[in-house]
């Protein structure tokens, strides 16, 4: 059958909530259902005529397995609504979209609530695999010295945890964390410190700007604690950032003279963001006014030891099935998961070698204008919660472009493990 047309119709996120050292008040479902409720309940279909819900989180906890039915359930969807969660680390939230993208393009329904979610705050304190073997021995330990033997293998650092976000984000394959492979990227195309340390600090006056403009006030619903307090923005911002300040700050993962510090990465937060995915069928019953197009996606791998150059091979992938140039693109959202990172990704794009060699085109693919790129800031400035930021990018473009009036858009982003995920969005005329 002919691909069937698909539309982004609305969507929701709360505010990015900076950890700070403990638990947030939100966990991962509690962020989800914040904004739903009023997602849902502006919408002029009942919530049982969504066909399915998918949602992406990376860092579930143990009271909430397959988060998408418990947010389901909360959302009042009904027991009758399929859910399931995906996890493709950092692209989980745009694997959500994109797996209603293909279910709805194909046929198979016409409605779908699409989201991610992540609060890094919850993510858990494991036990060293010594003291996981010396519980166990307890555990099996037959008889009064049998037990004693036990006891006397037992070392006081089994009850120092690891911070399980800490292995979360080092790749099992290389033994490189992330801000390890940023570094690599830096060290190949020539990212200096000073450039990083730049463009974090645009990150952080766009955002500014964005917030006191009110631009983000179409995406953003409040989010309230137990206790009543409310979360209105995302608090990671710093509008005074400087290079100088910056600068005071020392490299965390290749001292002392690594490109990546606290100040030029992504920062740890929590998050949720939903959007609503529609087949024209869905449009035309429910009176639906699409807010964009979704036209293509695609996912691409590669070296996890280079993972930040996800974006360029996906994306460029993209541009060249549909036959657009750079120029096609009037508007980007790449995924800030560290300054230097998304600097090699431009530098790479524009490097005819690296084009030739590993994108198969014919000559470099070309600077990417930077009035066109993360206009409004992007995760150095708001954050990275991992499940959460690949939707949050999807929807960030499709209501920049409708503010800008802009026509088409590519949002994009690196995956932990080697990989990349990028997405293209046509407004509504």
């Amino acid at each position: 059958m002919t691909d069937r047309p698909v539309y982004l119709i609305d969507g929701a996120r709360t505010p990015l909530v900076k950890a700070r050292g403990k638990p947030g008040p939100f966990t991962p479902v509690d962020l989800s259902v914040q904004c739903g409720r009023p997602l849902l309940t502006r919408q002029p279909f009942a919530r049982d005529a969504v066909d399915l819900v998918i949602l992406g989180c990376v860092n579930v906890i143990a009271d909430e397995m397959n988060p998408a039915r418990v947010a389901a359930l909360r959302l009042g969807m009904g027991a009758a609504m399929p859910a399931f969660t995906v996890q493709i680390n950092c692209g989980s939230g745009m694997q959500s979209i994109d797996t209603a993208y293909r279910y709805i393009r194909d046929g198979g329904h016409d409605l779908i609530l699409a989201g991610g979610t992540e609060a890094l705050s919850h993510a858990p304190l494991v036990l060293r695999q010594e003291a996981v073997e010396w519980y166990a021995g307890m555990a099996t330990a037959d008889g009064a010295l049998d037990t004693a033997s036990q006891l006397a293998g037992l070392r006081a650092n089994f009850f120092k945890p690891i911070i399980g976000l800490e292995r979360g984000l080092t790749d099992p394959v290389t033994d490189l964390n992330m801000g390890q492979t940023a570094e690599i990227l830096a060290h190949r195309f020539g990212i200096t410190r000073e450039q990083a340390d730049a463009y974090a600090v645009e990150s952080h006056k766009r955002l500014a700007r964005a917030q006191e403009e009110g631009w983000l006030s179409g995406e953003l619903t409040p989010a309230f604690d137990r206790d009543g307090a409310c979360y209105d923005h995302d608090d990671g911002v710093r509008p005074d950032s400087s290079a100088e300040s910056l600068a005071t700050l020392s490299p965390v993962f290749e001292k002392p003279h690594g490109k990546v510090t606290a100040g030029n990465a992504s920062q740890i937060t929590d998050g949720a963001s939903w959007v609503i995915v529609a087949s024209e069928k869905a449009v035309e019953d429910h009176g639906l006014s699409p807010i964009a197009r979704i036209v293509d996606s695609e996912w691409s791998a590669l070296d996890p030891s280079i993972m930040g150059l996800g974006p360029v091979l996906c994306s460029t992938a993209i541009t060249r099935r549909q036959g657009l140039s750079r120029d096609d693109v009037d508007i980007w959202e790449l995924n800030e998961a560290f300054a230097a990172q998304l600097l090699a990704c431009l530098a790479a794009w524009e490097d005819a070698d690296f084009c030739k060699q590993v994108l198969g085109l014919d000559a470099a693919f070309g600077a990417i204008d930077r009035d066109r790129l993360n206009i409004d800031g992007g995760a150095v400035a708001l954050g990275h919660p991992v499940g959460t930021s690949g939707n949050r990018i999807v929807l960030h473009l499709a209501n920049a472009m409708k503010r800008k009036g802009l026509t088409r858009g590519i949002a994009t982003e690196c995956i932990g493990g080697g990989q990349g995920g990028a997405m293209l969005l046509e407004a509504m005329a």
